[in-house]
């Protein structure tokens, strides 16, 4: 399997921190954003909807009144980092809004709001406390643009799918304190939930390698997150099954209950939908002919075992399509892959992963006070 360059060979580039102001000017970070992003390894530096660039026009911040989350858009430069990574710009600021929302409840930080100043402004570094592989930097970047009233400046030291090391910093941002703390607790919740899906797809991707066998996700996902997911399994080297009933059909044990059979499950499906892929389960050898006869894209061996899956491949010739479900552990994973069976389906990818351990740093030195007066702004 291919793997990212090393984080240390990666360039670094950052957005500089326009003058504060109670509503800074969203167009030069932006400009500043996407010239940088063409360089690979960029930073975002405006807070989306928040500037007098936004074309949103909204006012106030989270919890306070004429604060509409609908209207915001997130920073262009960022958009499109997004929609490079295959996800849609709007979904991921919709998440942002609710976990943002969700931490509020209406209301503000409390405890920050007491302790911090309100032009304080401070640097954080999102650091690996362990070993894995990194998804969801950009949802980060994304959950700050929801938060932060004034531009802030980001620094990517590493890109997602990149594998790293414990203690290494991941992404440093500076932003006012109090809009760096809110966000905090939303922003590693994603981050180390989709950092360690990609740390798990890694590991498979791993025991795969040099086979012609790929593993892959199902749709077993958390529900509201099944594109982010995703996207972090494809950042550990794993490929994705498909995102919705609507996009391939696949024929279970219900279907084949309901239809009277599994060629008839097969056949129903071809004719409503003659233009969808279909994959059809079995749970036996002598259940693949009739199948194959039929015109299966794919065939889904459940709960085979390896020397079953072998003589599976051989019946099938290379036909169809091969993949299996069941059984499976990464002890095992290789045995598998090596009987010549196309795709491994690991529904834990996405819904027994562990969390990667990430945290944020605040550095010791605070970075400053904004000038000016920027009122309570945004808690």
């Amino acid at each position: 399997m291919s793997s990212s360059p090393p984080a240390d060979d990666r360039p670094t580039a950052a957005v500089p921190l326009p003058p504060p102001s109670p509503r800074a000017d969203a167009s030069s970070a932006s400009a500043a954003a996407a010239a940088a992003a063409g360089a690979s390894a960029g930073g975002s530096g405006e807070a989306a909807g928040c500037g007098d660039g936004c074309a949103c026009g909204a006012e106030g911040a989270p919890g306070e009144p004429g604060f509409d989350p609908d209207e915001c858009g997130l920073d262009p430069a960022l958009a499109k980092l997004l929609e490079a990574a295959g996800l849609d710009p709007v979904q991921v600021e919709d998440v942002a809004h609710l976990a943002v929302e969700e931490d509020l409840d209406g209301g503000v930080d409390v405890t920050t709001v007491a302790t911090v100043p309100a032009d304080a402004v401070a640097t954080g570094d999102f650091t690996a406390r362990e070993a894995g592989t990194v998804a969801g930097l950009r949802v980060v970047e994304a959950v700050l643009s929801v938060v932060c009233e004034d531009a802030f400046e980001v620094e990517r030291h590493v890109e997602d799918g990149d594998r790293v090391t414990a203690g290494q910093k991941l992404l440093s941002v500076t932003a006012r304190t109090r809009d760096l703390l809110t966000a905090e607790r939303s922003a590693l919740n994603l981050l180390c939930r989709l950092s360690g899906i990609a740390t798990a797809t890694r590991a498979w991707a791993d025991a795969l390698d040099g086979t012609p066998a790929r593993v892959r996700d199902t749709r077993k996902t958390t529900p509201g997150l099944r594109a982010l997911e995703k996207y972090a399994v494809r950042c550990g080297g794993g490929v994705n099954h498909r995102m919705s009933l609507s996009d391939a059909a696949l024929v279970k044990d219900n279907h084949v209950v309901a239809a009277g059979g599994v060629a008839e499950a097969f056949a129903a499906v071809r004719a409503r939908f003659p233009d969808v892929p279909v994959e059809v389960e079995v749970d036996t050898l002598d259940q693949i002919p009739p199948v194959l006869a039929a015109g299966a894209d794919l065939i889904l061996l459940d709960n085979f075992t390896p020397e079953q899956t072998r003589e599976a491949v051989e019946l099938v010739a290379g036909r169809a399509v091969l993949e299996s479900s069941g059984r499976l552990t990464l002890a095992n994973a290789r045995t598998y892959a090596e009987t010549g069976v196309d795709y491994l389906a690991v529904g834990a990818l996405t819904h027994s992963s562990p969390i990667l351990d990430i945290g944020l740093d605040l550095r010791d030195e605070p970075t400053g006070r904004e000038s000016g007066d920027a009122g309570e702004g945004r808690a």
